[in-house]
């Protein structure tokens, strides 16, 4: 049995234990994400008011890998980049993340991600997902300065930190 029919076994199982009555709400997740055979991977957002952290999966879905940080400049140039980043990176699947209270629900800035989100599916027929994002900068800039990383190269490498702390949290969920 190849690696990626233990895969396919794996997520159909974790989807029929998720639905089965977990413990904790989960977002909904999409199959295709372990067993889609073209190896299209998932693109992870940490949208941010000047700058969009971007992580992508391998085509096996286990491992995140941090991208450049993308400036922000308007709606639709930020879409036009994103839409070039699928067809680079094979994405079968946009994952953002939503930036949920210290008590778990939705605020303001959660709606504004998913309106972002909305146009972006509109824009790259990809569906979205969203995961919960509560406290990746905080620990991304916690890791940053642990490591010694001046000041500078910490505003850099944090908001793509960020996004390859929600990519991965989400991959090992579903595996």
């Amino acid at each position: 049995m190849g690696l990626s029919s233990l895969r396919t076994e794996k997520a159909e199982f974790s989807l029929k234990l998720g639905a089965a009555g977990a413990s904790a709400p989960r977002p909904a997740t999409y199959k295709f994400s372990f067993m889609n055979p073209s190896g299209q991977r998932i693109l992870a957002l940490d949208l941010g008011r000047r700058r969009i952290g971007r992580a992508v999966s391998d085509p096996l879905g286990i491992t995140a890998q941090g991208l450049p940080t993308l400036p922000r400049r308007n709606l639709a140039s930020d879409l036009a980049a994103l839409a070039r980043d699928a067809r680079e990176y094979s994405i079968g699947l946009w994952l953002l993340g939503l930036p949920l209270l210290p008590s778990g629900e939705a605020g303001s800035q959660a709606a504004e991600i998913r309106a972002f989100g909305a146009k972006l599916a509109a824009a790259t027929a990809l569906p979205v997902d969203y995961w919960d994002e509560r406290f990746t900068t905080a620990m991304a800039e916690q890791v940053l300065r642990e490591s010694g990383a001046s000041l500078q190269k910490r505003r850099q490498a944090v908001d793509r930190l960020a996004a390859v702390l929600i990519l991965q949290s989400y991959l090992d969920r579903q595996s």
